[in-house]
């Protein structure tokens, strides 16, 4: 009992000063790829689905980043000369992966389900912003804890129909709170705000 009384404040102390650290909340960030890849180009200008290439982000937790092989399924005839894409070609020939750098990473103690989210209703945009305006994707929200709960709290402005979920661009005349909460009620959506949701 005495050690339970020692460790779980160490614990809870650790846990709060990681989670408001500069490292989760890191807006803005923007860093540097290895192949200068541009969100405004491909799901902007092109207006290629975001499930093309984060193929698993309706089915599981992860938004997978593409392999090689989904990038090449274009690239194979598609700017075969360009100097920018020679880690792509090198991957393709060496079987190694493109080191790509995480954005919009958070800790390991933080657990977060996109399928959860796209088959609430909540898009893309909700979290990431407009990537499709980006040239190089940066974190345009906190990813903290205070800012997640806020949204399970309150959610009715982030929710639109399932089937826009990928629609950045999407607007709608309706009023977003009135919508929100017709759509709570017609989908049963009840976010919980209890730890175990987050934190497994």
């Amino acid at each position: 009992m005495g050690f339970a009384a020692i460790l779980v404040p160490t614990y809870l102390v650790v846990l709060i000063a990681y989670a408001f650290s500069a490292q989760n909340l890191n807006t803005g960030y923007a860093p540097e790829q290895p192949i200068p890849f541009s969100h405004a180009l491909h799901a902007g200008q092109l207006e290629m689905d975001c499930r093309y290439c984060h193929n698993t982000v309706e089915t599981g937790a992860m938004a997978a980043l593409p392999p090689t092989s989904t990038c090449m399924n274009c690239h194979k005839s598609i700017r075969t000369a360009s100097p920018l894409l020679k880690p792509l070609f090198e991957s393709a020939e060496t079987g190694q992966p493109v080191e790509w750098v995480r954005v919009h990473d958070l800790p390991e103690f933080a657990y977060f389900n996109h399928s959860a989210h796209l088959s609430a209703g909540v898009s893309c945009v909700e979290c990431h912003g407009r990537v499709d305006q980006m040239e190089r994707v940066r974190q345009e929200q906190p990813l903290s804890m205070g800012w997640c709960l806020e949204c399970h709290r309150n959610p009715e402005t982030h929710l639109r129909p399932r089937q826009l979920v990928t629609d950045l661009g999407w607007t709608t005349n309706e009023d977003r709170q009135r919508l929100g909460a017709r759509l709570m009620a017609e989908n049963h959506i009840q976010p919980r705000q209890d730890c175990s949701t987050c934190h497994r």
